[in-house]
């Protein structure tokens, strides 16, 4: 999969996104606790958005809550979250792709956009619990500090795979 053709809505793009997509769901669905299936899935937004650009990388942070709730992986309780998740993955994606666009140093805006996406979206979805959805305590919790390091866990992943996938694509002579 090289990064040459993010462009959305054409064919290379929708195998890709949907490949990345599927990806994506097999860790959801591994039925792993939140510290490991969180870093997983936030990773596979950054690595998406790499790949399939920040509109597929968005796209399957839409997805994913709303089919892990559909599938029984996101718990019942949470539903009335799943339109935090969704907005706080996508701010995600499209905070790491923006530090991409507009630093021009790779690791620097990895980095940057890996740390002010975790951050933006903690605040968001800790902004939800807090003061717009009424959850139980410990989901509560689990929808606070936790999304923060499972983000920066998930960023940290994602930059080491694109890292890898890129010495792995330069060796094979690919984009």
């Amino acid at each position: 999969m090289e990064k040459g053709n993010n462009k959305p809505f054409n064919i290379h793009w929708l195998t890709r996104t949907a490949l990345l997509l599927a990806v994506t769901l097999a860790f959801q669905m591994l039925g792993f606790p939140q510290m490991v299936t969180g870093p997983a899935v936030n990773a596979m937004l950054l690595i998406s958005a790499t790949y399939a650009g920040p509109t597929g990388g968005i796209i399957i942070g839409i997805l994913t809550p709303l089919i892990a709730f559909l599938r029984g992986t996101l718990a019942p309780a949470l539903a009335p979250m799943i339109p935090f998740i969704m907005l706080g993955n996508a701010v995600y994606v499209l905070i790491g792709a923006f530090c991409r666009v507009l630093i021009k140093n790779v690791y620097a805006a990895s980095v940057t956009g890996i740390v002010a996406g975790s951050a933006i979206k903690f605040f968001i979805l800790a902004s939800a619990v807090s003061l717009l959805v009424t959850l139980p305590l410990a989901i509560s919790h689990a929808m606070q500090l936790p999304q923060l390091y499972t983000a920066l866990a998930g960023g940290i992943i994602a930059l080491a795979i694109n890292k890898a996938l890129a010495a792995a694509f330069k060796k094979s002579g690919k984009k």
